[in-house]
């Protein structure tokens, strides 16, 4: 099976967005001039001018532990960039992430519809996501 290695393409500051990101994820390094890892995923950059952007269309989801993960992830990709809703973050070169705490996917995919779409009807107005107000929409009797 062929392996599927993200490619992106940044205006003229590739070498800086690698940099900037492995100085915010753990476990994470920079692997040769055009590449780096986060947790064992490879990423290829290249700069491609400004004919390239980026779009919502694309966003890298990060699966976080808990709420100081969510806490920090969340404010240092946004810093120079936008934050949105639902978890979304646009970093200061345009591209999109989605930071979302592991059991909002648990909630999300409860087999009771009422809980799940009680959680979804929270989320949808959070910016930044709280587990614990994920909890509470969840556990409501």
């Amino acid at each position: 099976m062929k392996k599927v290695t993200p490619f992106l393409m940044f205006e003229k500051n590739a070498e800086e967005a690698m940099k900037y990101y492995v100085s915010i994820f753990k476990n994470s390094k920079i692997t040769s001039p055009g590449s780096f890892e986060i947790d064992g995923q490879e990423f290829l950059v290249y700069n491609g001018g400004s004919y390239f952007k980026f779009s919502e269309g694309l966003s890298l989801f990060i699966d976080c532990e808990g709420q100081a993960e969510v806490d920090e992830l969340w404010e240092k990709l946004s810093d120079g960039g936008e934050k949105s809703m639902c978890g979304w973050v646009k970093d200061k070169f345009g591209l999109s992430w989605q930071v979302i705490p592991s059991v909002l996917m648990k909630y999300l995919n409860d087999p009771d519809p009422v809980k799940s779409k009680r959680v979804m009807d929270a989320m949808l107005k959070m910016n930044k996501i709280i587990i614990k107000d994920l909890e509470k929409a969840y556990n409501i009797k």
